[in-house]
C-alpha cells in the first residue's frame, strides 16, 4: 500500500512539471496574528502552488489552524498580505468572501458530519445550500461519484453513528469535494485513526488530488502522512516559518529541533 502511495506522488510531480511552471493559488507575506498578549503569528511568509500538497508542522500553539482561518476569513491577521487567487482576503466584502470560500474546502479533525442526516442526506446538504438550481438527478450522480471516490458507496443510506472514524472521515471529504473546490485545507486528517486507516486516508488525500487538481494545505502531527502526502514541507516554530523543504531535506536537517520531528 505504501509504496502505491509514494508511486502515485511521484507520478504526480512528473505530470506537473510535464505541463510547466505551477501557478502560485496562495501568497502569504509577513502574516501577524496576537491574541492579547500572545503573537501567534510573527511575521508568515507561505505560498502554495496550483496542484500542490504542502504540509504544516509546528508543535501545539505555532499557529497552524490560525493561519488556516486567516486564509478563508474566519480571523482576520493584525497586519500582512494574504492573497487567494490572486485577491487580498482583506479587501474582500462579505459577498465576495462568501463566493471565495466556495472554491476552499475544509476537512475537519472530527469530520463535522450531521448525526441526525444519513450519508446521502449529509451529502445532500451542501448541493441543496449552494447549488439550488441544480437538477435532481444531477445531484444525485455527483453524490455516487463522490461517494465511489472514497470508496463507500454501499453506506450511502447508514447514519453517521453506524461509520468508523477513517469512514467518517472519507465522507467528510467526500461532502466537501462535491462542491468541486480547488483550494483543500485538512486540519489533522489522520488524528485518532489506526496506521492502516490512515495511510488509506493518506493514499485518499493524493489520488483526488491527482483528480481534480486541487492544491491543498495539510496541518499534521502524524509524520507517515506528512512524508506520503507532501510535495513540500514548512515548519512553524512560535509564529515563523523556521524550515521548508521536502520531507528528505528536513530529515537530513542539521537542526536539532527541526530533527526532533522526524526521530
Amino acid at each position: 500500500m505504501e509504496e502505491t502511495m509514494i508511486i502515485a506522488k511521484e507520478e504526480g510531480k512528473r505530470e506537473r512539471l510535464e505541463h510547466g511552471p505551477e501557478e502560485p493559488v496562495i501568497r502569504i507575506r509577513g502574516l501577524y496574528k496576537c491574541f492579547k498578549d500572545h503573537q501567534v503569528l510573527n511575521g508568515v511568509d507561505l505560498e502554495v502552488k496550483k496542484g500542490e500538497n504542502l504540509v504544516v508542522l509546528g508543535k501545539s500553539g505555532s499557529g497552524k489552524s490560525v493561519l488556516i482561518k486567516c486564509l478563508v476569513g474566519l480571523i482576520y491577521p493584525d497586519a500582512g498580505d494574504l492573497e487567494v487567487f490572486g485577491r487580498r482576503i482583506t479587501e474582500l466584502n462579505e459577498e465576495e468572501l462568501n463566493e471565495m470560500r466556495k472554491k476552499v474546502g475544509f476537512l475537519f479533525q472530527n469530520a463535522a458530519l450531521y448525526d441526525s442526516m444519513s450519508v446521502r442526506e449529509n451529502l445532500a446538504f451542501p448541493l441543496r445550500q449552494l447549488k439550488k438550481d441544480m437538477p435532481r438527478a444531477k445531484k444525485e450522480a455527483l453524490i455516487e461519484e463522490v461517494l465511489d471516490d472514497v470508496g463507500l458507496s454501499d453506506a450511502i443510506d447508514q447514519m453517521p453513528s453506524k461509520l468508523s472514524g477513517g469512514q467518517a472521515k472519507r465522507i467528510g471529504l467526500a461532502r466537501t469535494l462535491i462542491l468541486r473546490p480547488e483550494i483543500m485545507l485538512y486540519d489533522e486528517p489522520t488524528t485518532g485513526l489506526d496506521t492502516g486507516t490512515s495511510h488509506e486516508i493518506s493514499d485518499l488525500i493524493i489520488r483526488m488530488r491527482k483528480k481534480y487538481n486541487i492544491s491543498s494545505i495539510l496541518i499534521t502531527h502524524d509524520m507517515p502522512c506528512a512524508r506520503l502526502t507532501s510535495d513540500r514541507i514548512v515548519m512553524l516554530k512560535e509564529g515563523v516559518v523556521v524550515a521548508e523543504g521536502t520531507y528528505k531535506e528536513l530529515e537530513g536537517s542539521d537542526d536539532e529541533w527541526v530533527k526532533s520531528f522526524f526521530y
